[in-house]
Formats: C-alpha cells, sequence, structure tokens
C-alpha cells in the first residue's frame, strides 16, 4: 500500500509510526534498566544516520537499535534491520564516538525487537546482543 494513500493515513497515519517508534524506544529503555544496563543518551540523530539508544553494559559501551511493529505484515521486527539500515547505524555510530570524544577499545550493537497487540500490550520482545551486520 503507497504512503499517499487515505486509507494508510487513517489508519496509521505518520504519526501512530511516530508514537509507536517512541513508545518502543521508551519500553526498550525500561527493559535495559531491568536488564542492569545503564541508558546515558537517546535518539541521538545526525544527517547521515540516528542511534536509538546508548547505553553501558557493565563497562561495554552498546549502541542499541530498537524495532517496534504491530504486525508481521511487513516480515518481523528484525527483517527492518536491512544492510543499508546497519551501515547507516554503524556511520552513526563513529560520528557519536568522534562528537563525543570517546575511543572506547571495544563496543557492541544490540537490537531489542517489540511486537504490539491490537489492544497496545507487548505481545513479544527479544532482546539480540551482539548483532553484526546482516549479508547483503
Amino acid at each position: 500500500m503507497r504512503a499517499s494513500s487515505p486509507q494508510f493515513r487513517a489508519s496509521s497515519g505518520m504519526a501512530g509510526l511516530t508514537s509507536l517508534g517512541r513508545f518502543g524506544e521508551a519500553w526498550a529503555a525500561g527493559l535495559l534498566t531491568r536488564r542492569g544496563y545503564r541508558v546515558v543518551d537517546r535518539n541521538v540523530r545526525f544527517r547521515e544516520g540516528e542511534i536509538d539508544l546508548i547505553a553501558y553494559d557493565g563497562d561495554e559501551l552498546v549502541f542499541v537499535e530498537v524495532k517496534c511493529r504491530r504486525s508481521r505484515r511487513f516480515g518481523s521486527p528484525v527483517d527492518a534491520i536491512t544492510p543499508i539500515r546497519f551501515a547507516r547505524l554503524a556511520t552513526a555510530i563513529q560520528l557519536y564516538l568522534t562528537d563525543r570524544g570517546l575511543s572506547p577499545e571495544r563496543y557492541r550493537v544490540d537490537v531489542v525487537t517489540v511486537e504490539v497487540d491490537p489492544g497496545g500490550r507487548v505481545a513479544h520482545w527479544e532482546l539480540l546482543r551482539a548483532v553484526e551486520s546482516p549479508a547483503r
């Protein structure tokens, strides 16, 4: 379905997508905090890409990609992490490190997937640690 169709705007619309994304990021931040992560930054945006959450898991710096979906109609949340998306994330990570004057010996990328049921409740979630770029 094209984004310009009236049916799309009426059923979900960009405002709905934005609030779903915000919900997913807030929910993921809570999950990570409960798991012992220390969230230090959220929604960091650069022209070249964005980072949803930045946290520490112990001493290790972690960049977190959050994918939230209402259904699997267009695939699972993990399917949305394409090689192009991962490349943009990698660029944003380098910009973040440079901007903050950080040079950690190592860091990792985690992914939190969240699936929301029609009632707006989290039906399924997954925390994927140390995710590598998907194959092209």
